[in-house]
């Protein structure tokens, strides 16, 4: 029988999980709830939500190893991940990876360089022999995620209530938080929650590909935000890899950040599914987990 890998991306906003072949053929995908512990006291039932979907049709017993890609790695209790494994059949050992690590494997097979992620936060991070050496912003959206999804979208209602209401962005806003006045948008922006915010970002994307001068100078800023974020850094040594919703895919802040690299003759690498970089990255190690949880490193699966 052919063994299988599980790799896992916990995020902000949800959980993703892939089981493959350990030559890389996707057999399943799952999906959870939002995925970082420090946020989400549930991230580890997401996971297991997850790699249960994923798992579905197959043979758990012949899963030989799993990788885990986290953000807030700091509140994740080992226990919990492991446990869900062993309830799901598997019997691998678990190995837990700083969501920038598995982020910089999806788009290189460097084994060392830099990662730019925007999401629902936003962090750069220096990445060698898959662990993270440095780090700039990701501070959580109160303190920092500068360029993130959380901070597009907050600057969006921030603006809107500025120029209330005026343009069809700012009905589109307006309809998104589900208000028919400025106060009532006040009132809104004063009680969500990071995830409402960063769920304006792609409204803000669609109406800056639309032509609106003011999504458009929000994409501007996200992506100079970015840009100061990687430069915290410094010269990156190595390939600098871009990730993230905002990133990832085709949208105006990607695509302004990329003018700004190609302005500095500084190559890029878009990250592919970081997921199955997870998958990867654990099946590479043999088995042995390279990021100590709590000053301990886990122990095996029994």
């Amino acid at each position: 029988m052919n063994a299988l890998m599980v790799g896992v991306d916990a995020g902000g906003t949800g959980t993703r999980a892939v089981v493959a072949t350990v030559d890389g053929v996707v057999l399943g995908r799952g999906q959870g709830g939002p995925g970082n512990p420090l946020r989400h006291p549930s991230a580890a039932v997401s996971f297991e939500q997850a790699v249960g979907a994923a798992l579905a049709g197959q043979d758990a017993s012949r899963v030989v190893s799993a990788g885990l890609g986290v953000a807030g790695l700091t509140g994740l209790r080992f226990a919990d991940y492991s446990g869900a494994l062993v309830r799901l059949g598997v019997s691998a050992r678990l190995c837990v990876y700083a969501d920038a690590v598995t982020a910089f494997a999806a788009g290189t097979t460097s084994d060392h360089g830099v990662v730019l992620i925007a999401g629902t936060g936003a962090i750069a991070a220096r990445v060698r022999d898959r662990q993270v050496t440095a780090t700039a912003d990701g501070l959580g959206w109160l303190l920092g995620d500068r360029g993130s999804g959380v901070w597009l979208g907050l600057s969006a209602v921030r603006s809107i209530a500025v120029h209330w209401p005026g343009t069809p962005f700012a009905s589109a806003v307006a309809s998104h938080a589900g208000v028919e006045t400025v106060d009532e948008l006040l009132a809104w922006g004063n009680r969500t929650t990071p995830d409402q915010y960063a769920a304006l970002a792609p409204v803000v994307c669609s109406h800056a590909l639309s032509g609106d001068p003011l999504a458009q100078s929000l994409v501007d800023s996200t992506a100079t935000e970015l840009l100061r974020t990687l430069d915290e850094l410094g010269p990156p040594a190595g390939p600098v890899v871009l990730a993230g919703g905002l990133l990832s895919g085709r949208t105006p802040v990607s695509a302004a950040l990329t003018r700004a690299l190609a302005r500095r003759s500084v190559s890029h690498a878009v990250a592919g599914d970081p997921a199955l970089a997870a998958a990867r990255l654990s099946l590479r190690v043999d088995h042995e987990p390279k990021v100590p949880l709590d000053g301990v490193s886990p122990p095996p699966i029994s």
